[in-house]
């Protein structure tokens, strides 16, 4: 019997060590209750209670977790039907408070995040849902942050996923935005349209002012070109006149040397005379203001024997061109 009693004592000995050993794994946290009170908090690793007297009541891990919201709806400021889903990232930072302060503290996050959700929501107009959700994720993360602190929880990220309107207000969309974007082609259609004007009438004028500079450059350059070809005609007319007085001048004095040396030449300078006479009736014929000249031929004798007696007189003269010897003028 004491052998009996013995083992008894060794068995329920055994299973209270064995129950009074708990081991916590990394990441969690387990509350133990001593006797219907909180006693303590069980970290990670080996830990050891009293049976009987204290009890293990709630193990949770300390971890970040996801809350996935189910689609809802929710009314906008504008009277708008909106289908919204969300993600909810958060992890317990009080183990105590997550257990003592809130019943099923699961449900309770995800009603408040639909709650919170919804008031978000009807704030805001259909349009500024779509553009400014990121504000929205801000404002739902600093709302349930503030509300959950409470229960020991953090709150660490909220995202939008989805934002489904109805199927009429989706239909009025697509209306109105392809209604933008033909108006908004049309629109760029005009201003391509004006544009294109407004170049071709520059280009239209450019090209009239080049048109009129090239032109007045063309009208300078040519003015300049005959203005260089009358100075250098009068120039060579100049020249001419000067060669050819230079010439006269020359010959004169050949003429006036022979006739001192040679009085048989007036008889030579009778039939230049004459030539010239007639090369000078020939040239008066040509000239565009000709007139029409008679000559009698039985006056050409008469006339080479008048040449003759100047040329004659002019042997002996001092200017045997003019025939006669100039009177000297008066000093009055």
């Amino acid at each position: 019997m004491e052998q009996f009693f013995l083992l008894v004592f060794l068995a329920l000995g055994g299973s209270a060590l064995a129950g009074s050993v708990k081991i916590i794994n990394q990441g969690n946290e387990a509350l133990v209750e001593r006797l219907g009170s909180y006693n303590k908090k069980l970290e990670p690793g080996l830990n050891f209670i009293i049976p009987v007297a204290d009890r293990l009541v709630y193990r949770e891990t300390i971890r970040e977790k996801v809350i996935d919201i189910p689609p809802q709806q929710c009314i906008t400021r504008d009277n708008v039907s909106i289908t919204v889903d969300a993600v909810v990232y958060w992890r317990i930072i009080d183990m105590e408070k997550a257990y003592y302060k809130v019943e099923n503290l699961r449900m309770a996050m995800e009603n408040l995040v639909l709650t919170q959700i919804r008031a978000e929501m009807g704030q805001l107009e259909l349009d500024q849902t779509f553009t400014a959700r990121a504000q929205i994720n801000e404002l739902l993360l600093h709302d349930l942050d503030v509300a959950t602190d409470p229960w020991g929880v953090k709150v660490t990220r909220v995202e939008l996923r989805d934002l489904i309107p109805s199927q009429a207000v989706r239909e009025s969309m697509e209306l109105q935005m392809s209604a933008e974007r033909r108006k908004r082609a049309a629109i760029l259609t005009s201003e391509g349209d004006r544009e294109s004007a407004v170049n071709s009438a520059r280009g239209k004028a450019d090209a009239q002012v080049l048109d009129a500079e090239a032109r007045q450059k063309s009208v300078i350059l040519q003015a300049e070109a005959e203005q260089k070809a009358i100075v250098l005609r009068a120039q060579a007319e100049r020249q001419q006149q000067v060669l050819k007085a230079q010439a006269i001048a020359e010959s004169a004095e050949i003429i006036a040397q022979k006739i001192k040396t040679d009085p048989t030449v007036h008889q030579a300078l009778e039939v230049l005379f004459a030539l010239g006479y007639l090369d000078m009736g020939a040239t008066i014929g040509r000239s565009d203001s000709s007139k029409v000249m008679f000559i009698d031929p039985r006056t050409i004798p008469a006339t080479l024997e008048g040449i003759r007696s100047i040329v004659a007189d002019g042997h002996t003269d001092s200017n045997p061109l003019l025939g006669m010897e100039m009177p000297p003028r008066n000093k009055g």
